[in-house]
């Protein structure tokens, strides 16, 4: 037993060390039943800001307002990644981490730490761990320089959750946390439903989230939010993604743009993204992309808006150039960026 597992050892080490050369990502086989897989990219990013809205890497739905203009430029390579995934027969296990953990400075050696994304055990139609909610259609985000694209009007979160997949149908129970609210009483996991509609056209999905809030005046609120979301092929290559959210979804929208609980009353909202992108050649493409969030309580509005174009210099190499608005319209507030990136598929 012993002699087996040392020679599946030095199997795998003599492949990676033999394609780590050539090739930036593989597969090894190491039995009949079992496959060890290492994927990601390497991502380079130069980004300047100007505007009142001050600098950030990428977008979320807040920002801190200046009280004057300021402009900022960065190159930096945190949003790169690397993941692992085993699979053992009908188990699954996958993990994947970045580098946008924070930590670092420009004084020295500019040193990031890392972060866990993904850490889940797949197995059969069970799923468990931490990884994207169920309430958010990964298809329907746009192609962007900008780490996701126009987070305002995307769900985007992930979180601790146990999901059950039956055909087209999605059923999890996930973290609950009442952000703005007394997190110490969230003793309900939050409830998602999901239908997924799929085709040669596409997918669309349509969502529905169900959670306790905890106030921190000691009230128990119930909260609902439904969401439809999707990606859908138009002519030659090119696609429509989407997404509308409404309800009492707080932190679940917008990457931050509002709590979930305000003054003991539970944020309302309403967001919406629109993302079209189009081949000008099989390796050349653009997208134009927008994204908006409103809160009935707090009154927030977020607004994000950009246009794009890559091109694959290889099949695994690919650079991108994009220009954008960030907007916080209750504040007035806003400011313009430029990015340029290069990324390696490994």
């Amino acid at each position: 037993m012993f002699d087996s597992k040392y020679k599946k050892l030095l199997l795998a080490s003599s492949l990676l060390t033999a394609s780590s050369a050539t090739f930036a990502g593989y597969e090894i086989k190491l039995t009949e039943n079992d496959k060890l897989t290492f994927g990601g990219y390497i991502k380079i990013d130069s980004r300047y800001v100007d505007g009142d809205v001050a600098y950030r890497d990428f977008w979320i739905g807040d920002g801190t307002a200046l009280e004057e203009d300021a402009s900022q430029f960065k190159i930096f390579a945190n949003e790169t990644r690397f993941n692992t995934k085993y699979v053992h027969g009908d188990v699954t296990g996958f993990i994947e981490m970045d580098f946008n953990g924070g930590g670092g400075n420009e004084i020295i050696s500019n040193s990031a730490n890392p972060r866990i994304r993904h850490a889940f055990i797949n197995y059969q139609d069970l799923t468990v761990g931490q990884t994207w909610s169920t309430f958010m259609n990964t298809s329907a985000i746009p192609e962007a320089a900008d780490f996701a694209g126009a987070t305002t009007g995307l769900v985007f979160i992930r979180q601790g959750q146990v999901r059950y997949n039956m055909g087209n149908f999605q059923l999890s129970l996930e973290n609950p946390e009442t952000w703005g609210g007394d997190t110490s009483n969230d003793k309900l996991p939050d409830l998602v439903a999901r239908y997924n509609f799929k085709d040669d056209w596409g997918n669309v999905s349509v969502s529905a989230l169900a959670r306790q809030l905890n106030t921190l005046s000691g009230e128990q609120e119930s909260a609902f939010g439904m969401s439809v979301a999707g990606l859908v092929k138009t002519t030659g290559k090119d696609d429509l993604r989407f997404q509308f959210h409404k309800g009492e979804l707080g932190r679940y929208v917008g990457a931050a743009a509002a709590k979930d609980v305000y003054d003991n009353e539970v944020e309302d909202l309403t967001s919406v993204l629109i993302a079209y992108r189009h081949f000008w050649t099989d390796t050349l493409r653009s997208s134009v992309l927008y994204g908006k969030v409103e809160g009935d309580v707090s009154e927030r509005e977020r607004t994000q808006w950009g246009v794009n174009v890559f091109q694959n210099l290889t099949k695994d190499l690919v650079v991108g150039f994009e220009v954008g608005n960030f907007c916080m319209d209750e504040q007035d507030k806003d400011s313009n960026y430029v990015q340029a990136t290069l990324r390696f598929a490994l």
